[in-house]
């Protein structure tokens, strides 16, 4: 089987600035995947570059065995669901609307909604605890309530690939585990997913993560592996620890300065 998404020495320019040199990752059906960096490394950029959104100035983005540049943007858009921190939809739409909006690339802009894209919509709110925003414009939510209305809209998109950017940034705690969960819910249906994840600690959800450091992937593999590496502590400038707590042998992690 076909990887759901793979980036074959993937080179991307912006504004005239290399920011991907030769990037190769692939995610299959089902997996999940943190994808950490420091600032400027180029984590939202290979994102965008996976949904198709840039394109690549030398090397590939298969989606599904074939070249994303063969796919057309509606099929593109029904295969995968980009969630970001910057939503440009007007404040004044209700976010039952703008979870819709996720059903748009099976419809097209001009169909009516079914059964099936209503009930869609419906799983979407209440996996992301949104149902009682339904009738709310957006420019009425907090930060976190709109985050959690734009990962219904990917949802609700029944993507094969998720890819997240910042999924967790606005969320308390208790909407972190809810988030968490919910990615592990749609993993189990096959779904791939990749997301950008800022907090080391909060990165190892996944049992997959790849380091991003300079536009190259400077490592990949458990969290543990990466994140107590050489590339890591390199990458971000610390001196990382980790001790392993509980019956399960789950590890914390302390950062220090160098000296």
């Amino acid at each position: 089987m076909a990887a759901t998404i793979e980036a074959r020495a993937l080179h991307v320019d912006r504004a005239g600035r290399r920011v991907l040199n030769g990037v190769s990752l692939a995610l299959e059906p089902g997996e999940a995947l943190a994808l950490v960096g420091p600032n400027a490394a180029g984590k939202s950029t290979l994102v965008r570059a996976l949904a198709g959104l840039l394109p690549a100035a030398a090397g590939e983005v298969l989606l599904q065995g074939r070249p994303l540049a063969s796919w057309s943007r509606a099929a593109v858009s029904r295969r995968i669901a980009l969630v970001a921190a910057e939503d440009e939809a007007p404040g004044h739409l209700a976010v039952a609307d703008r979870v819709a909006l996720g059903r748009y690339p099976h419809r097209g802009p001009l169909g009516r909604l079914t059964d099936e894209d209503h009930a869609a919509v419906a799983r979407a709110l209440a996996l992301t605890e949104t149902g009682h925003l339904a009738r709310r414009p957006l420019g009425t939510l907090s930060a976190g309530e709109r985050q959690r209305a734009l990962l219904a809209r990917g949802l609700a998109q029944d993507p094969a690939l998720l890819l997240l950017d910042e999924p967790a940034t606005h969320l308390d705690v208790r909407h972190q585990l809810h988030l968490f969960r919910v990615l592990d819910e749609v993993r189990q249906r096959g779904v791939a997913v990749l997301a950008v994840i800022h907090d080391l600690q909060r990165a190892a959800w996944a049992p997959r993560m790849a380091l991003l450091d300079g536009g190259r992937i400077a490592a990949d593999g458990s969290p543990a592996e990466v994140i107590e590496g050489e590339a890591a502590a390199r990458a971000f400038g610390v001196v990382i620890r980790g001790v392993s707590v509980g019956d399960r042998g789950e590890r914390l992690w302390r950062f220090e300065e160098r000296g």
